[in-house]
């Protein structure tokens, strides 16, 4: 641009600011007197130079302040600016080399034969491309004034909505510290009735398991029936803060011949020969599945649903259970404790170590809670019926982690 280019024309290109008390050397490169004195002082040969072309004074020249030069006056007009050839005002721009020339330079000097305009020319274009460039950036001002306005006021409709969330989600679990500690001293006042005529002689004669029991299976109710009344769609966090059960996904890299559903909480007994990767940890001869979570400390509690027909058994395992043969299959060793369904006479069963135990009577209803309590060392098996009635609880020392374990034959799952 013609601007930047006379900006250059007047930068001492030493200091790179304009130029005070120019000098121009011989070869007709002009820097500020000092500038030039100072870079001529600091050479270690006595060979002055120019520091923009190089050419060499083997005397050092006089340093003259030029009256005549273009550039001892920088805030003169332009108009009144004299060629430093010809001693002629600039009156033209020569467009090929981008320089202020006077009328001789173009006809008759160096600049003879290129494409000149006049300095009005070039000034009235300069003022027209200037504001080109000013409509531009004003437009651009105003659509960025919008979209900072329109940013401004999406913020403030998030953050309203934030609030009413948060609102929402507070008072759900307010609700829910209501409503279990309602459950709770209704729970005590039940077992209160119950053992208002007992005299209690060992503390360990109280079930605390189908306490437990009640209380879970109470509170997974509430939780699912507040969800349903705030229209919370992802309850996940909360059932995990208040522990009414674990992440009970089964792993099928165990799994034989057994078919999974998506979110791996359903297992069903398949027809056809699945087709299935070789891995370590499968069953090989019988149609079960371990969960992918060990249980090493704690108390936990979860709730199976079965098929009413055919054979199920449900329980929990040692992950170092064998993966082929007869000692593979569950409730045949030391290794793992089942509750399960037989095939003939529709029997009843609890099994651990090939022990089988036949239970009367037959359940009435087909939804079980387990209650594993790991230092207490005991496995307890509930059915989930109205009330709440005890099936058995195994006692054992658990020297390894545990599985939930599930078996499933003919169309069952």
């Amino acid at each position: 641009m013609a601007s930047a280019d006379l900006k250059d024309e007047v930068t001492c290109c030493i200091c790179t600011e304009i130029y005070k008390e120019p000098v121009t050397l011989n070869c007709g490169h002009s820097f500020c007197q000092l500038c030039i004195t100072r870079t001529w002082d600091n050479q270690e040969e006595r060979e002055y130079s120019c520091p923009e072309c190089r050419h060499k004074f083997w005397v050092k020249p006089e340093l003259k302040r030029s009256p005549e030069h273009v550039l001892t006056e920088p805030t003169t007009l332009l108009e009144n600016s004299k060629c430093s050839v010809h001693q002629k005002i600039l009156e033209y721009y020569c467009l090929d080399d981008a320089a202020y020339i006077c009328m001789y330079c173009s006809l008759a000097g160096e600049h003879r034969g290129h494409q000149v305009e006049t300095l009005n020319e070039v000034t009235e274009k300069k003022k027209e491309t200037l504001r080109n460039i000013l409509d531009k950036l004003t437009s651009e001002i105003e659509e960025t004034k919008k979209r900072v306005e329109s940013l401004q006021e999406l913020k403030r409709q998030l953050l309203g909505k934030a609030a009413g969330v948060k609102d929402r989600v507070t008072a759900l679990i307010r609700d829910i510290r209501d409503q279990l500690e309602a459950l709770e001293n209704r729970q005590l006042e039940i077992k209160k009735e119950e053992l208002h005529d007992i005299k209690v002689h060992d503390i360990e004669d109280l079930d605390v398991g189908l306490i437990s029991v009640t209380l879970y299976s109470g509170l997974a109710g509430i939780v699912s029936r507040i969800t349903r009344q705030h229209h919370v769609l992802d309850t996940s966090n909360i059932l995990l803060d208040v522990n009414t059960g674990p992440d009970m996904s089964l792993d099928v890299n165990t799994g034989c011949n057994i078919s999974v559903s998506r979110d791996l909480k359903t297992v069903s007994w398949s027809k056809t020969k699945q087709i299935q990767s070789e891995t370590p940890g499968r069953f090989q001869d019988y149609h079960q599945v371990l969960n992918s979570r060990k249980f090493s400390s704690g108390q936990h509690y979860w709730e199976v649903e079965v098929s009413e027909s055919g054979v199920w058994e449900v329980g929990m395992a040692y992950p170092t259970i064998e993966r082929r043969a007869e000692q593979s299959g569950i409730g045949y060793t030391t290794k793992s404790w089942i509750l399960g369904r037989g095939l003939f006479n529709n029997q009843y069963y609890v099994k651990y170590d090939s022990k089988l135990i036949r239970l009367r009577p037959l359940p009435s209803c087909w939804r079980f809670g387990i209650f594993l309590d790991y230092e207490a060392r005991r496995l307890s098996f509930y059915e989930l019926c109205d009330p709440i009635r005890h099936v058995h609880t195994f006692t054992a020392s658990f020297p390894e982690p545990l599985h939930a374990v599930f078996r499933v034959i003919e169309n069952n799952s």
